[in-house]
């Protein structure tokens, strides 16, 4: 039996998910959303048909926008879902076609917070919710940041967003505190932490 911890290769480079192709049965959309739809699929599983539904989800993009001084930018905004005001990064929907990440990001940036940044790297990229919905977010690392060119108008929950430059320390310690909750910040922002001390230790 192997060990609980063995990743498969010596260095842990084989640990990773799996993709597996299912047969398919019936797949409908029982929600046609503004924004994303709920998807009915009947799919066969060890022998077995087996019903889930799921949030089809166009894919998103985050950014982790970073300044010389190594503070990370929040915004802050209402989410009815969870009833609260909650910080997160800046983020965007994948929603026009043929757009890649990367430029997603770019436009999502300016539009939230009128910056623009001169050194994108991808950070990560995660599975939200994978038990109810199919969305990625793709998290890239922002740097060289400056004022975009024009400012953004906003409206809805936009309207009233609150920006903050937040040292990267504090934001690392107010997730592991429970303070910030946001999923999509809370990796972003310990990915930003691990990879800080990782560009450390290779340059001593």
């Amino acid at each position: 039996m192997p060990d609980p911890g063995e990743t498969g290769g010596s260095d842990g480079s084989d640990l990773r998910d799996e993709p597996l192709d299912v047969e398919i049965v019936e797949s409908d959309v029982v929600f046609d959303g503004r924004v994303w739809d709920v998807r009915h699929d009947t799919f066969l599983y060890n022998g077995e048909r087996v019903s889930r539904d799921y949030v089809d989800h166009t894919g998103a993009v985050a950014i982790v926008a970073l300044d010389d001084e190594d503070r990370v930018l929040l915004l802050q905004q209402y989410r009815h879902p969870i009833r609260s005001r909650d910080w997160e990064i800046p983020a965007g929907l994948l929603d026009i076609a043929g757009e890649e990440p990367r430029e997603t990001a770019r436009r999502e940036l300016a539009e939230e917070t009128d910056l623009v940044a001169r050194d994108w790297s991808p950070l990560l990229s995660i599975h939200t919710t994978p038990g109810g919905s199919d969305e990625v977010v793709h998290i890239f690392l922002a740097r060289g940041l400056a004022d975009a060119p024009e400012v953004h108008a906003r409206e809805e929950e936009e309207a009233d967003i609150r920006l903050a430059w937040v040292p990267l320390d504090d934001a690392v310690d107010a997730v592991l505190a429970g303070r910030m909750r946001n999923g999509i910040l809370a990796s972003g922002v310990l990915a930003t932490a691990a990879l800080l001390r990782r560009d450390e230790r290779a340059s001593r």
